[in-house]
């Protein structure tokens, strides 16, 4: 008599606790929309009812269900290379506007599909935007991805995540970390400012026009002396270029 009051009572514990498990609603067609809201719109209302049923209609187990079936491989892959500014040793002034660049790889089989993006995921936003979009990475392929951000007011170390996302709201890849360091004697953003004036000294590009200097003539009849058929020393008329005679 106690042994079938004891399997009554580990009945009626099961009973209740799948009833406690599914008080949030009881409508199914609201719990599939539940359902699509936190793994994504992506999923299609059939789906979403075919994972609530198997779980009893518990929404809890029906998103670990469907997070277990969905294989990591079919995820793109990005590996971080580098950091190309900000990197270890360098800070940037309080309040100041810098970009921050990383380099990374597609170290998987297949290209990224349109409309990944880097979003920022935790930490401190330095960044007005919290999604960067970012094109498609052939197989293998390398390429570097920057975000316009700001530093605090106040000097100190900042730390800031972020993480490649797909279209369909899933992380991969490694993890990308912002570690700044805001110091009133940071260089970093003045170090930007003047690598866009390097360009200045720079060779022209091919298709710029040619710039004659005034001062330069070609060796001629006419800015040598006589002196060079005589056997004399060769002297170069540096007068101004005035135009063709």
């Amino acid at each position: 008599m106690t042994l079938l009051n004891m399997e009554v009572d580990n009945e009626l514990d099961q009973t209740l606790l799948q009833q406690f498990s599914c008080m949030g609603t009881t409508d199914k067609d609201d719990l599939v929309r539940q359902l699509q809201k936190l793994v994504g719109h992506h999923l299609n209302s059939t789906t979403a009812a075919f994972f609530l049923d198997m779980n009893n209609w518990n929404l809890q187990a029906a998103i670990c269900s469907y997070f277990d079936c969905q294989s990591p491989t079919d995820l793109p892959s990005m590996v971080l290379v580098k950091d190309v500014t900000i990197g270890e040793g360098e800070s940037v002034p309080p309040a100041t506007q810098f970009t921050k660049t990383w380099r990374v790889q597609n170290n998987g089989d297949d290209e990224w599909p349109d409309g990944c993006c880097l979003q920022f995921t935790g930490g401190v936003q330095l960044s007005e935007c919290e999604r960067v979009p970012v094109q498609p990475v052939r197989a293998g392929a390398v390429t570097d991805i920057s975000v316009e951000m700001r530093s605090p007011l106040t000097p100190g170390i900042y730390q800031s995540k972020w993480r490649m996302v797909t279209p369909a709201g899933s992380y991969f890849g490694d993890v990308i970390w912002v570690i700044l360091t805001v110091a009133e004697g940071g260089t970093m953003a003045l170090t930007q400012q003047l690598s866009h004036l390097s360009d200045l000294g720079a060779s022209p590009p091919p298709h710029a026009p040619h710039m004659l200097n005034p001062f330069t003539r070609l060796l001629s009849s006419h800015n040598v002396f006589q002196g060079q058929a005589e056997g004399g020393d060769v002297a170069m008329d540096l007068r101004p270029n005035e135009g063709p005679e």
